[in-house]
């Protein structure tokens, strides 16, 4: 069996190595701003997000999510760059609202999707109602 050899340096070049066979082979990686480049390995962090979910909906930071659609109040929608294998994946969520009290985040009935996870933010006090969070963190793990 061949095998390749990558061997790099700090100016960020790579080499790649290979036994001498006939033929051809091209080996194409996508640019730096292009798609991410999927770990199969079981049991990673395949996407995450920070954003501000209170009035104008903004990432703060992020892995392999490309946005976050606001579907209404406490009702979010965070689209993956690249899909996930399947929906079978695990999730961590936290949220918090300044003013609000004992309060909760869960995923939406119907909300995993292999290009999407919909969750939904809402206040259990006296009387639960949806809310808008100003800070909601999401991480998908497969």
């Amino acid at each position: 069996m061949a095998s390749l050899v990558l061997t790099g340096d700090t100016s960020g070049q790579v080499t790649i190595s290979a036994p001498a066979v006939a033929g051809t082979t091209t080996l194409t990686l996508p640019a730096t701003t292009g798609n991410v480049l999927v770990d199969t390995t079981v049991g990673v962090c395949r996407a995450w997000v920070n954003f501000n979910g209170d009035g104008t909906v903004a990432i703060r930071a992020s892995f392999n999510v490309t946005s976050i659609t606001d579907n209404g109040t406490g009702d979010y929608t965070a689209n993956f760059t690249t899909a996930i294998s399947d929906a079978n994946y695990a999730y961590a969520l936290s949220g918090s609202q300044v003013g609000a009290n004992i309060s909760n985040i869960n995923p939406r009935d119907g909300g995993f999707a292999t290009s999407s996870f919909r969750i939904n933010t809402f206040n259990i006090d006296a009387t639960p109602a949806a809310r808008d969070y100003d800070l909601v963190s999401i991480s998908v793990f497969r």
